[in-house]
């Protein structure tokens, strides 16, 4: 029997054992690889849960997968993504007006010498 399929984002807690970085890029990989995962982020003081982010993940085979390949697996949280927040963070930012530059015009000068006595 397959696990429930809900088409919101949902975010899943797995505790494992890993104790070395292969064994956690192991179990990254295992858990990116399922079908609707957004995201996958190891977590807890001593690194031994992944959180994974997706829509739609089916959860059970998630576990499934991990405790064959990985060892003894434990759901920590099933919890859905809420909507509000990200709406909240996704306020536009205000822009920012820069002055134009402005430089001053200097008005060319010319000067022309003519002596007052000239014989030509």
């Amino acid at each position: 029997m397959k696990g429930k399929i809900v088409s919101l984002q949902q975010k899943l807690v797995v505790k494992l054992n890993m104790h070395d970085a292969k064994s956690r890029s192991k179990a990254m990989r295992i858990a990116v690889g399922l079908p609707g995962v957004i995201s996958a982020t190891i977590e807890g003081a001593d690194k031994n849960q992944i959180a994974v982010v997706g829509d739609g993940v089916d959860f059970v085979d998630l576990t499934k997968l991990l405790r064959k390949r990985m060892g003894s697996t434990e759901l920590v949280s099933v919890t859905p993504m809420d909507e509000k927040k990200k709406e909240e963070e996704k306020k536009p930012e205000a822009t920012i007006a820069w002055p134009y530059q402005y430089y001053p015009i200097v008005p060319q000068q010319h000067f022309v010498y003519e002596t007052p006595y000239s014989f030509m």
